[in-house]
């Protein structure tokens, strides 16, 4: 397992969740919500979040449909896990399958006792860290980082 620092986002229409792990990357915890900005102003918060902890690595949430395949939510993401890179070089961003997040975090919110109403502002959060603790699980087992490096296109185009 690699020491350091990890950032994980869930990427919304509307929002942007936030986690991050320990150096030891053993504790994952959620950090924020960002407002998704059509300006870039979400992916200027989340390079200085990056920045700001230290990370070694950010990963992005995937969504797929539960059969694998992609949608207008997948290329969304790629898209913004591509200008992330692109406004962090040389901190890596990975793409990690997020199938069942959203499902995953609103179960544990609803165990720890929160109410329906009160989870759009930490929902998106909650989603980030099952990303990430799916990622660091990931790299535990096989010793290989989690998901899909985002690289830039040929021709220098995004």
């Amino acid at each position: 397992m690699r020491p350091g620092a990890r950032l994980a986002f869930d990427v919304g229409t509307a929002r942007v969740g936030v986690a991050r792990c320990d150096a030891e990357a053993i504790l994952a915890v959620p950090v924020s919500t960002l407002r998704r900005d059509r300006y870039g102003g979400d992916l200027d918060e989340a390079a200085d979040l990056v920045e700001e902890h230290g990370a070694i690595e950010a990963v992005v949430g995937l969504p797929r449909h539960m059969a694998g395949g992609s949608s207008s939510s997948t290329r969304d993401a790629r898209h913004w896990a591509r200008q992330l890179a692109s406004l962090i070089t040389p901190v890596p961003v990975r793409l990690v399958d997020e199938r069942m997040t959203t499902v995953t975090a609103q179960q544990a919110l609803h165990a720890a006792g929160r109410h329906a109403k009160d989870f759009r502002g930490v929902v998106d959060q909650a989603a980030a860290v099952v990303i990430l603790e799916h990622a660091l699980e990931t790299e535990r087992r096989t010793g290989a980082p989690a998901g899909e490096l985002v690289t830039q296109r040929r021709g220098g185009r995004w």
